[in-house]
């Protein structure tokens, strides 16, 4: 097994099922329902975390799927006796933070890994999905009508891919001569592409009866037949919509930008496909969007890197299992009984060796412990910053002298390895992460805008459960290996103040207050955009992580898009000190991880001259001098100096900041138009 592969879980989906009812594709294969075999299809845990979760659409060969809210992945859950979690209690806390306080897990995807190719393990279980969009257009004759129009197969076994709606019946573009027998046959349909979509995070069939009539009725037919036909190459842009009955037509070309939106619903329905519900209201106006577009889902997740834990963390830890496996109710029932508790935990697998009559008395006190009011929530979350889930992870690699204590069931083993003698000076440390685990946990997901911050407007962020209050959240456990790379701390604050200063941090500036303003014009509060602004020491650190990824894939035997970043660049403030490091790590799904050629690169010889090597790529780019010289000015708004595809943007499964925030001119001395020199960290090219 290669470390590309990972893990994939079933999509069973609900096929010509009311949106509103429970989904349980699964029980209805069970109960013999021919065209239903239940899965169509499959994803890496990894994709369904980052681009294909609840709420996203997923295109399968021969229709688009969407993942459903929590709320139907119950039926799935039931089908086992015990229901996996992954126990992080740093994660659930800033989950519980974000979603109320009445999530007690972090759980895994519904997946089981095979013995064998043919045996039978997970087959029970997998993701439920709907079919959405539920419009679709034949592709022999052109007509467009809503999903009961069309016939579903899906009864081949081992070919979820061949499922697939058709158009029976299908008479063909083709005109018939008179007097012949009409030629019907059986035709594949494909999903109409065109959407309606809020701010709010509404997503909508597009009205295309309404559209084609100018928001009126058909004369001639109740419900009339449409067809969907592209346009002539030269003639206009899109498809064209015709109303079979009454022959009026209309281009969908006349929907797009801000003309075309005054000709749409002025009123969002409030529809959430993922949950097969309506909010009551919408503010928002709805906007075309196309089935394929890359902004109609972002994901909102956070992620920790597991370390060893402290006495107070094993309590917590030891509370969250109780939560979790005996639930709050069953606690409080038995919580003055100590013998009780412990005989009930050790009857649910969990390791009551250690664990004192105090310490279990104190899970029990954490437990029954009232949560906080709304209000006083809200007022830790205005104060959240993600920075807080990193800090524990820089304090713990400023300790070598912890590290040959660790704790291997952690899954967290650094060594800290001597820096080369021709290693460049300020690089101060490296810390070689021979194993490690990372967990990530879904909050939730944004359509339209990204969320700078999670905690920017928690309004934004669209519910996964039809209630709104989630009692867990799907998560992944990740395990890999990776590099850790310090900075000189002082002189990482003296170039800083150099660079503050300078007329190209300044016109960074202005154009990240043009970006922030027009982005956030519709969805965001009063925010003051340059409290979201990076400090320079995280473009420097960005900016290095991007060229030595792209160096280190051509020595690791991992490809760029396998090689994720996790920078830990903040000044100093009264609740933490000042961090200038980064880790590049790779991790995988699989219970094995990875095989050791990233952090193999660690090794002094090696890592000083893969950084010169990777610094003297960045000194020069194909798109120089355009690239090197790139300064943004009003009215432009791009998060980018010099920086291109060609010399330093990276893959979206490696950035952590989709590619904003990035300028060589910070590395090295390269020239720039704002008149002033711009000192690079690592000074001149010539002299590494």
């Amino acid at each position: 097994m290669t470390d590309t592969v990972s893990a994939e879980s079933g999509f069973p989906a609900e096929m010509l099922r009311d949106a509103s009812d429970t989904l349980d594709p699964l029980a209805d294969a069970e109960e013999g329902v021919v065209k239903n075999r239940a899965k169509v299809g499959s994803a890496r845990p990894s994709s369904l975390l980052y681009t294909y979760g609840p709420g996203a659409i997923m295109d399968l060969p021969g229709f688009a799927v969407m993942p459903a809210g929590l709320d139907d992945w119950a039926p799935i859950w039931k089908r086992r006796e015990h229901i996996p979690s992954i126990l992080e209690p740093r994660l659930l806390n800033v989950v519980r933070l974000h979603l109320g306080p009445q999530v007690d897990a972090l759980r895994p995807y519904p997946w089981q890994p095979k013995q064998g190719a043919m045996s039978k393990e997970g087959a029970d279980l997998g993701i439920p999905a709907r079919v959405f969009p539920q419009w679709f257009r034949c592709t022999g004759c052109d007509y467009l009508g809503p999903l009961p129009r069309f016939s579903y197969t899906n009864t081949h076994p081992f070919r979820p891919d061949l499922a697939q709606f058709t158009h029976k019946g299908c008479p063909g573009r083709g005109r018939q001569r008179p007097g012949t027998p009409s030629r019907k046959r059986e035709s594949p349909a494909v999903p109409a592409q065109h959407l309606l979509t809020c701010t709010n995070g509404h997503l909508d069939e597009f009205p295309y009866t309404l559209w084609v009539h100018r928001g009126a009725k058909c004369p001639k037919a109740e419900l009339p037949d449409l067809k969907m036909r592209d346009a002539n190459v030269g003639k206009s842009v899109g498809s064209t919509i015709l109303c079979a009955s009454c022959g009026a037509t209309r281009g969908m070309a006349e929907a797009q930008g801000a003309v075309g939106r005054d000709k749409l619903p002025q009123k969002c329905r409030g529809r959430h496909p993922h949950l097969g519900a309506f909010d009551s209201e919408c503010g928002g106006r709805p906007t075309l969007i196309m089935m394929g577009a890359s902004n109609l889902w972002f994901a909102s997740t956070q992620s920790i890197i597991v370390m060893p834990r402290t006495d107070a963390e094993e309590k917590e830890a030891l509370a969250a299992r109780l939560r979790v496996e005996l639930g709050v109710d069953q606690v409080k029932q038995f919580g003055n009984q100590v013998e009780v508790i412990r005989a009930l935990a050790t009857a649910k697998n969990i390791d009551m060796s250690d664990v004192t009559d105090d310490d279990l008395n104190t899970a029990i006190a954490d437990v029954l412990a009232p949560a906080d009011s709304e209000e006083v929530r809200q007022e830790k979350l205005a104060a959240w910053d993600p920075v807080e889930l990193l800090v524990p992870e820089w304090r713990y690699l400023q300790k070598p002298a912890l590290f040959p204590q660790q704790q291997n069931s952690s899954g967290l083993m650094v060594t800290e390895m001597q820096r080369g003698p021709e290693l460049h000076p300020r690089i101060s440390r490296v810390v070689a992460v021979n194993q490690m685990k990372k967990v990530n946990a879904v909050l939730g997901f944004t359509r339209l805008d990204e969320m700078d911050r999670v905690n920017d407007l928690t309004s934004r962020l669209v519910k996964l459960t039809r209630n709104g209050k989630p009692s867990w959240v799907p998560a992944t456990e990740d395990r890999g290996e990776g590099v850790f790379l310090q900075l000189d701390l002082d002189a990482v604050a003296a170039w800083e103040d150099n660079i503050l200063g300078t007329g190209l941090w300044e016109a960074h500036r202005a154009a990240h207050r043009n970006n922030f303003q027009r982005r956030f014009s519709e969805t965001a509060k009063q925010v003051d955009p340059d409290t979201r602004l990076p400090a320079p020491r995280y473009w420097l650190l960005h900016t290095l992580s991007h060229i030595l990824i792209r160096e280190m894939a051509m020595s690791c035997g991992y490809g760029a898009a396998s090689l994720s970043e996790r920078i830990y660049g903040w000044t100093s403030t009264p609740q933490r000190e000042a961090a200038a490091g980064l880790l590049i790590c790779t991790t995988a799904s699989d219970s094995e991880g990875t095989l050791g050629g990233l952090v193999a690169l660690s090794e002094p010889t090696r890592l000083q001259g893969l950084v010169v090597s990777a610094l003297r790529r960045a000194a020069r780019c194909s798109s120089d001098p355009v690239c090197a010289m790139r300064t943004p000015s009003d009215p432009e708004d791009f998060l980018h100096g010099a920086a291109c595809h060609c010399c330093s943007f990276a893959s979206e499964t490696s950035c952590e900041k989709a590619n904003r925030f990035l300028d060589r001119r910070f590395l090295l001395n390269l020239p720039t138009v704002t008149g002033d020199s711009v000192p690079g960290f690592f000074g001149n090219v010539d002299a590494l």
